[in-house]
């Protein structure tokens, strides 16, 4: 099959806009920055004046409140979308429209149909639809993945995810009411624990069902805490368990591996540390554990300057996408399919049939 063909930027920067100026556009700022020999920061946009004025101000480029204006008014190549997650779909397809590639937090919609009209927009327009996952650029779980891809563990019996961090009602009333809502946030899972939800198949692989029980006691209309059981189509068999309402702060973010050559363990508040590293066989770099675990105050992590790394490559032609539209709806059909089995209190099998 030939590979879909898009053109590429080389000879001068990348103008680039970041659409929503909230809680994690500073990590898109911040790898900009880091990048600004490859990257103009071009204009921001918000609907909240207070933030746009700040961040215009700071980074002294033209404002907009209208992101259609924006894109009408504003030479882009491309715009990296920081807006609460039920606001990314019909962002993405408009910028499509345009020719302007696409750069999305997760997860990439809140529904998965969205997520679908995403990619065929986006295909449509021949422009790139990059889907932020940035803590697969962690050292911890890039030793991690490659362990499984080498088959170090053999055949494996068991995973298990933990995310336990906290968010109090503070956290879900600032703003204007978005948090925590089903249309433009989901809860703990497609939001806080969405990239964790990514490790499912990214690391362990295609899984063949799933059955999730969710509840919810801050006041909001998604859940807070949940369990879901999984079964992968390779017959591994794990568990994943998410909270926000963990006293008095993050306390952990970790996944376990058991296989029958091996056992890992990388946890931390935010799997920034690799505790347990066990073979039957030793390979050169098991000596590269220790320097990669790092500290963290943040769980988001420090793979958003990687992230954007990649995308600069991309945008040369020199590399393919990490995480492209596509590969973003893997985790977005595992986070539907949990919705359904809790709302339904069934198993769910993969892939889900639209």
């Amino acid at each position: 099959m030939k590979l879909r063909q898009f053109p590429t930027i080389n000879g001068r920067k990348i103008r680039i806009a970041v659409v929503g100026c909230g809680r994690i556009s500073k990590n898109h700022f911040g790898a900009i920055e880091q990048h600004q020999q490859d990257f103009e920061l071009a204009a921001v946009c918000d609907v909240d004046p207070i933030a746009l004025d700040a961040h215009a101000q700071q980074h002294k480029v033209p404002a907009y409140s209208d992101m259609a204006a924006m894109l009408q008014t504003e030479q882009l190549d491309m715009v990296a979308l920081c807006t609460p997650s039920g606001l990314h779909a019909e962002q993405a397809m408009l910028a499509a429209t345009h020719k302007v590639h696409v750069i999305t937090e997760k997860p990439m919609a809140t529904r998965y149909e969205d997520g679908l009209n995403m990619v065929k927009a986006c295909d449509a327009a021949g422009v790139r639809l990059l889907v932020v996952k940035q803590n697969r650029r962690n050292t911890t779980l890039q030793l991690l993945k490659r362990a499984v891809s080498e088959q170090r563990f053999g055949k494996i019996h068991m995973v298990h995810l933990n995310v336990f961090w906290t968010r109090p009602q503070a956290y879900y009333d600032q703003g204007d009411g978005w948090r925590g809502t089903w249309e433009m946030d989901g809860g703990a899972f497609m939001n806080q624990a969405s990239h964790y939800v990514d490790l499912l198949d990214w690391i362990i692989g295609p899984v063949e069902k799933i059955h999730a029980m969710m509840s919810t006691t801050r006041d909001i209309e998604a859940e807070d805490t949940g369990v879901l059981n999984i079964k992968w189509r390779h017959g591994a068999l794990g568990s994943m368990s998410v909270t926000m309402l963990t006293y008095p702060q993050n306390l952990e973010g970790s996944i376990t591996i058991l296989g029958e050559k091996g056992t890992v363990r990388v946890g931390g508040v935010a799997v920034n540390e690799i505790q347990t590293w066990q073979f039957d066989e030793p390979r050169d770099y098991d000596s590269d554990i220790q320097s990669a675990n790092y500290q963290t105050t943040s769980v988001y992590g420090f793979g958003h300057p990687l992230y954007y790394q990649n995308v600069v490559d991309v945008m040369r032609g020199t590399a393919e996408p990490e995480t492209d539209g596509r590969s973003g709806l893997k985790s977005l059909e595992l986070l539907v399919a949990a919705y359904l089995s809790a709302r339904d209190d069934k198993s769910v099998g993969l892939p889900l049939h639209y």
